[in-house]
């Protein structure tokens, strides 16, 4: 058998695109975080390099490694498939250990002390990691009535009283409504202790990729707004929060019960409620919407202290709360400066 051939690809090349986007497609593991159209906004959104690499034999694609050159002054360096993604890990399994062992040479020149794969099989010798986060999806229900009785008991009662409140759903991906989301977002990421994503990259997503915005409105004003990624018949809400208002008015209850409905709407068979951490209140919220959770494994591979980006680390508990006090004018000055470099 041929041996196969990895390289680095040229997304600067439509042709190129098209070919690995072909690939992706046509691939039952892949995720939208497998395509080129993600490197490219993240690239564009964070300002760091992506690195795609293509295994190749005969000419024919046979496995992809998007990854992302993460450098920050606070976080250090590394290789990261897919950078600001959650999945994006070796995708072709006929082509693992090549990518792989070709992830680790390039990181090795370009001074990178680590590789994060999110997702996808584990490259011989390298470090797994089953029980730091979960996944949850599930496929939608035929309609509103049959969604409802497909989310237990105790959660369907709160989201019959969020369809009882005031509420207007809006969705749509012009600027108006991406500058409405992230006002949102930013303000629910502050009220959790983290900084916030830069809002280009949020810009670039939109631009690039099959997404849009759904945003629950009270009395005219945003309390509630995420941001989805669609993909083979899947929705993935990616980032969503509610303001402080939105708990009363069970605003985020009404927003993903909203999006199920929209992607239904759209085609989409599946809803992808994404990762959380394991033992967190985020996870407890999906497991309460139905969703099973299933251990999501990434793998890693080191020459010495890997880099440390996950916010429940002890160390990150003093800037976690002060975070959380910061006013919100100037969470969102800094924020964008250092969650760049999380990735």
């Amino acid at each position: 058998m041929t041996t196969a051939i990895v390289r680095e690809a040229d997304l600067a090349d439509a042709d190129e695109r098209a070919r690995i986007a072909a690939f992706v497609d046509a691939t039952a593991a892949a995720t939208p975080f497998h395509l080129p159209a993600w490197s490219i906004a993240v690239a564009r959104g964070c300002g760091q390099r992506a690195r795609y690499l293509v295994a190749e034999r005969g000419g024919t694609i046979t496995g992809v490694l998007p990854l992302t050159e993460m450098r920050s002054p606070l976080f250090g360096r590394a290789l990261v498939s897919a950078g600001f993604a959650v999945d994006g890990g070796v995708l072709g399994d006929a082509a693992v250990e090549p990518l792989a062992a070709a992830a680790w040479d390039l990181a090795q020149r370009l001074g990178c002390p680590s590789v994060e794969l999110r997702g996808g099989a584990v490259p011989a010798g390298w470090d797994s990691d089953a029980d730091s986060y979960l996944g949850f999806a599930r496929d939608l229900a035929a309609d509103d009535d049959a969604e409802l009785l497909a989310i237990p008991r105790k959660q369907r009662a709160e989201v019959r009283r969020a369809l009882g409140f005031d509420l207007e759903i809006a969705t749509g991906r012009d600027r108006a409504m991406l500058a409405e989301h992230y006002r949102v977002y930013a303000e629910s990421v502050r009220n959790l202790g983290t900084p916030v994503f830069p809002a280009r990259l949020f810009r670039s997503v939109i631009e690039t990729m099959d997404a849009d915005v759904l945003t629950v409105r009270h009395r005219g004003r945003a309390v509630a707004s995420v941001l989805s990624l669609y993909h083979r018949g899947t929705v993935y809400p990616y980032w969503g929060g509610g303001t402080d208002a939105a708990r009363g008015l069970r605003a985020n209850d009404r927003m993903y019960f909203a999006l199920m409905a929209h992607a239904r709407a759209r085609g989409c068979t599946r809803f992808d409620f994404g990762r959380s951490k394991t033992g967190t209140g985020a996870a407890a919220f999906k497991k309460n919407w139905g969703f099973t959770p299933v251990p999501r494994l990434y793998a890693k591979r080191s020459d010495g202290p890997a880099r440390e980006v996950n916010p429940l680390n002890p160390k990150y508990a003093l800037m976690v709360r002060s975070w959380k006090k910061m006013p919100l004018w100037a969470a969102n000055l800094a924020g964008p400066w250092i969650s760049r470099g999380l990735g």
